[in-house]
C-alpha cells in the first residue's frame, strides 16, 4: 500500500446538501472516514443525519457535494454500482427492513443476486454469513416471523455483509431493542469490525453507544455539522453550545427535560431527516 493510499480516507464527504422542497435536510455537510474506524452521527430527531445515511449509500441523490470512496468520486452508473457493493446499510427497525415473504436465505442473498455475485456457492455463502453473526443455527429456509427483534436485526448484519463491503451505514440499529439485546449487537458489530477491518458511520441518540463505539463524532443541528473532532473531546468537553444543551438533554434523568432548547426543528418528507 502507497504512503498516498494510507492516507487517503475510505469516504469522504465533501459539502453534501440535500433539499425536499423548500426544506433543507442537509447544508454543506462534510466527513472523512477512516479504514476500520467508526464515525458517529449524533443530533436530535430532525438534524439531517438519516437522511446523509441515504446519501452516502446512493438511496438520495445530493443537490450539491460529492461523495468519494477510496479516493474515486462516486460519479455515473458504473462507478456507483461499485461503490454499493463496497457500502452495506443496517436499518432501524428490523420488523419494517425485511421483507416477510423472503425465507432468512433469500432476505441474505438479496445483494448478492441485485449484483450479480449469487454463484453456484451462494447458499454456503449465505450460510457463512449467517454463521459470522451468530445465526448458524437457524434454519436458512424458515421465515422471519418466528425471531425476535434482535435475531432479525442479525439477519439484517448479514445481509449487509454479504456483498464484502468495507464500510457499513448503521442508522441507529439498536433503537428498536431491548437494552439486553442493545449490547449483544453492538458486542457483535465490534467483533466483526475487528475481524474485518470495517469502518461504520454511525448513527444514533444513545451517547453510551457513542462512547463506546465511536473514534470520532460529528454533531448535526438543523442539517448543518455544529461540531466534530475524537470521540473522547466531543463527548468529554463539548465547545458549541447547542452539543452542551444535546448531551444536557440527553442525560437528564427525566423525559420532561429531554427537548432541546430553542424553536422546533422543521419537518421534512415522513422518512427523509430523521
Amino acid at each position: 500500500m502507497s504512503t498516498h493510499e494510507r492516507h487517503t480516507p475510505l469516504l469522504s464527504v465533501r459539502d453534501i446538501t440535500k433539499r425536499f422542497g423548500s426544506f433543507t435536510a442537509l447544508d454543506g455537510v462534510s466527513l472523512d472516514i477512516r479504514a476500520g474506524t467508526t464515525v458517529s452521527l449524533v443530533g436530535e430527531s430532525g438534524s439531517g443525519k438519516s437522511t446523509l445515511a441515504r446519501v452516502v449509500v446512493g438511496l438520495e441523490s445530493p443537490d450539491d457535494g460529492s461523495v468519494r470512496h477510496r479516493g474515486e468520486t462516486v460519479r455515473g452508473r458504473r462507478a456507483r454500482q461499485a461503490f454499493r457493493r463496497g457500502v452495506g446499510m443496517v436499518f432501524q427497525d428490523p420488523y419494517e427492513s425485511i421483507d416477510p415473504r423472503f425465507t432468512l436465505s433469500e432476505v441474505v442473498a438479496e445483494p448478492l443476486r441485485a449484483h450479480g455475485m449469487y454463484g453456484p456457492d451462494g447458499r454456503e455463502r449465505v450460510r457463512e454469513l449467517l454463521e459470522s453473526v451468530g445465526m448458524g443455527s437457524v434454519d436458512a429456509d424458515s421465515y422471519p416471523n418466528r425471531l425476535s427483534g434482535g435475531q432479525r436485526q442479525r439477519v439484517c448484519i448479514a445481509r449487509a455483509l454479504a456483498t464484502g463491503p468495507d464500510l457499513l451505514v448503521c442508522d441507529e440499529p439498536t433503537s428498536a431493542l431491548d437494552v439486553s439485546v442493545q449490547a449483544q449487537i453492538l458486542n457483535l458489530l465490534m467483533t466483526l469490525q475487528q475481524e474485518r477491518g470495517l469502518a461504520y458511520l454511525f448513527i444514533t441518540h444513545d451517547l453510551d453507544v457513542v462512547r463506546r463505539i465511536s473514534d470520532e463524532v460529528h454533531v448535526l443541528y438543523r442539517g448543518s455539522v455544529v461540531e466534530h473532532g475524537p470521540a473522547t473531546e466531543v463527548i468529554g468537553a463539548p465547545r458549541e453550545a447547542y452539543t452542551q444543551r444535546l448531551l444536557g438533554a440527553v442525560l437528564a434523568d427525566s423525559p420532561r427535560h429531554r427537548r432541546i432548547g430553542g424553536p422546533p426543528l422543521l419537518s421534512g418528507p415522513a422518512g427523509t431527516a430523521r
